[in-house]
């Protein structure tokens, strides 16, 4: 299990905008669940966002007006008779804060609200909530997540994103169609937050070495590539002439196990092979060393993978992050990864 100090600080890495100084006490602050921690950085980030003023989009709004406003439905007016009272149906655009990322806000919040978080946590809430009265709630089984960010709303996207976490980690619905609350957030958004985490670790501490997530093209000996998928890396670390290729797993188990015999996920091997490989290829005209990694995060499983291996030329590494520990000892087990593939000296 991971201690809910290490999700934030996760979360920190993930979303640099963490490390502000309005955010930096939520840092020494205990917390029960992660419910708790998400609520916090929420009650922050909105309370710096209302004092910034809540972003506002345009809203098709159609009603029927005695004045006239925007484009007239005649069709409709003539349908719902509205001439009788004098008015006529329109359709117009209002700039208005009942958006869909105030909405998603305040329906995550309303969610946190039923959830098992402290009396003092709720209230700061609700006080919060207080300048989203024009807001309406919006239905979190509906929302499209993909949401398009630009300078006018950039400041929004921390706080989407712990609102998707909330409510993939604590929205369920039972076999009877009730809603119940789960404390930890479900292993997929873990997955996605230990990827981000990663990459954004070696970015910020290691800026000497180029850290992404680019996808590696196929090397096809005719050009035709039609139907394969893309191949999209979790992290590729890249100094000098040595790439390193890390795919970060966050998986219940890490291995794969029949008759008392634990092997590897094989789909997992194959996909970090078929990437160095492909790698290997495309640099091939210049000086270079491509290896591998798969990454797990630790289990409380007796049997952890701890293997390299090469193959076809080209090493392959099989590890696994210990996140049950002080954050000091996970920064110090992602440095001796760099120490080890690049001889960069590990930070202090």
């Amino acid at each position: 299990m991971i201690p809910i100090q290490n999700v934030y600080y996760m979360l920190s890495y993930a979303f640099q905008v963490l490390n502000e100084q309005g955010y930096k006490n939520i840092a020494t602050e205990q917390f029960n669940n992660t419910a708790e921690l998400m609520a916090a950085i929420l009650a922050k980030g909105i309370a710096v966002q209302i004092k910034r003023g809540l972003g506002k989009e345009y809203i098709l709004q159609t009603e029927p007006l005695s004045a006239l406003r925007g484009k007239i439905d005649i069709a409709e007016s003539i349908k719902t008779q509205t001439m009788l009272k004098k008015q006529m149906i329109c359709t117009y655009d209002e700039f208005s804060v009942n958006g869909t990322m105030n909405r998603i806000i305040k329906s995550t919040v309303e969610l946190l609200l039923r959830s098992d978080i402290s009396k003092a946590r709720k209230k700061e809430l609700r006080k919060l909530m207080v300048y989203f009265g024009d807001v309406e709630p919006i239905d979190l089984y509906t929302v499209k997540w993909n949401i398009q960010y630009n300078r006018n709303n950039q400041t929004y996207r921390l706080l989407i994103s712990v609102c998707y976490l909330v409510v993939k980690g604590l929205l369920q619905t039972n076999s009877d169609g009730s809603t119940r609350l789960m404390e930890f957030v479900d292993e997929q958004r873990m997955c996605r937050l230990y990827e981000k985490f990663i990459l954004e670790y070696y970015r910020k501490e290691y800026p000497e070495i180029t850290a992404n997530a680019s996808q590696i093209p196929w090397q096809l000996d005719d050009g035709i590539g039609a139907m394969l998928p893309v191949m999209q890396t979790d992290i590729m670390l890249t100094y000098k002439e040595k790439v390193l290729i890390i795919d970060a797993k966050y998986y219940t188990h890490t291995t794969q196990s029949k008759f008392d015999t634990h092997t590897l996920h094989s789909g997992n091997l194959y996909q970090i092979f078929t990437y160095v490989k492909n790698k290997e290829i495309e640099l091939a005209a210049q000086p270079h060393e491509v290896s591998g990694m798969l990454l797990y995060a630790k289990t409380d499983e007796a049997v952890l993978p701890n293997n390299t291996y090469m193959m076809s030329g080209n090493k392959i590494s099989v590890k696994t992050l210990d996140l049950d520990c002080d954050f000091s000892e996970i920064a110090n087990q992602l440095n001796k990864i760099v120490e080890l593939h690049f001889g960069i000296e590990a930070r202090c």
